[in-house]
């Protein structure tokens, strides 16, 4: 996940601050309507469907985008897939190379949610900037932020089991190190399974108890989780000695085959589904079209998070994920772009300056699309 922490954020009154805020909306001309409250009616229907559709496209495109860059390969160069796999190139020159860029990313996603994705709210709001902790919560439109979470840890628990879904294989990180250290390969589940069970014992929704105890038991078991893949499988790999190559090539040939191109498999596919329930909700302009929308926005995000152990080829190189995940969102640019309908604020290319791709990149992805669908963690209706 993208994260900016932006030093002046939204006024909001503390009272709201960790509450649903009462709506401040008007059709009135001239009415001023703050970003934070402001609401889908008969006056935006017809800018509010456009962006959610020029939204949906973009995350189905970047998907497709990011699957392909896996899966296909492309006239001058292979498909990551097969770099990965191959690992004798300047990229990956061994399956140990490979091995250590699936623990650190492991070990990575483990500190953000425990440092950033929860700590930071958490240290905003005993420092007493209250509205700041607010903002810092990922996916709080939807109170879908304990899942968000949950599903990072699962992309840690796939990752070193090779599983996704209903499927997996033996040839995995998890069994290699049972075979030999069986007391290690426990200790890893259950830290994986520790930090899981403590990110939802935070009571939800996690904008509203952001202060509560069980949140610093979850960072404490995302920050031992953290521990374990960076201390003790990475010692683990580093004296493993030789005669494992074979294992070892079997591991990342199937971490690629059973984790990665099922996983953007189903971010494609349920992408291109998110973008068919909002070109209905579009077209139907009803309760149960926003409902259906929001369905599928939760249905789509879920693959995404589970992605976040293995951040790195092409949605780092491609500049996927700042598009797809940004957050915090610039709500005030948001509303600016609803207002406006211009496509070309949504887009960038490689010729552009920092200032204009992060611009661009803060008004489209997941979260400026959860905005247009949720409301108070419930799907938006019609006014």
């Amino acid at each position: 996940m993208e994260r900016k922490i932006y030093s002046a954020l939204a006024a909001i009154a503390l009272g709201c601050a960790m509450t649903a805020c009462s709506d401040n909306n008007s059709d009135e001309p001239g009415a001023k309507v703050e970003s934070k409250n402001l609401e889908y009616s008969a006056s935006n229907a017809n800018a509010w469907h456009n962006y959610s559709t020029q939204v949906a496209t973009l995350l189905k495109d970047d998907a497709e985008s990011l699957y392909n860059a896996w899966a296909v390969a492309y006239e001058g160069g292979d498909a990551y897939a097969v770099t990965f796999k191959n690992h004798n190139n300047s990229t990956y020159s061994s399956a140990i190379n490979c091995i250590e860029e699936i623990i650190d990313g492991c070990s990575s996603i483990a500190d953000e949610v425990g440092n950033a994705k929860i700590g930071d709210p958490y240290n905003l709001y005993k420092s007493g900037q209250l509205e700041a902790a607010l903002y810092a919560v990922e996916s709080w439109y939807s109170w879908h932020s304990r899942e968000d979470y949950t599903n990072n840890i699962y992309s840690i628990r796939n990752a070193y089991t090779c599983t996704y879904g209903n499927n997996s294989s033996s040839h995995s990180i998890s069994n290699l190190v049972k075979s030999i250290d069986p007391a290690l390969d426990t200790k890893v589940n259950a830290a994986i399974e520790a930090a899981a069970t403590a990110i939802l014992g935070i009571p939800a929704p996690f904008r509203n108890n952001i202060n509560s105890q069980p949140v610093t038991v979850a960072m404490d078991a995302c920050a031992e989780l953290d521990e374990v893949f960076n201390r003790d499988l990475k010692a683990f790999f580093n004296n493993l000695g030789e005669g494992h190559d074979a294992e070892l090539d079997a591991i990342v040939k199937d971490y690629v085959d059973y984790v990665i191109l099922p996983t953007y498999k189903d971010l494609r596919d349920k992408n291109a589904a998110l973008l068919a329930a909002v070109k209905d909700l579009g077209e139907k302009r009803t309760d149960a079209a926003f409902e259906a929308a929001c369905n599928a926005w939760l249905e789509a995000r879920a693959p995404w998070e589970m992605s976040e152990a293995f951040l790195f080829g092409p949605v780092d190189a491609l500049g996927l994920d700042p598009n797809m995940d940004s957050w915090p969102l610039d709500q005030d640019a948001i509303v600016n772009h609803l207002s406006s309908g211009n496509v070309s604020d949504l887009i960038w290319g490689g010729d552009d300056d920092e200032i204009k791709v992060e611009s661009a990149q803060n008004i489209r992805g997941f979260h400026t699309l959860e905005f247009l669908l949720f409301k108070d963690g419930k799907a938006r209706t019609v006014k």
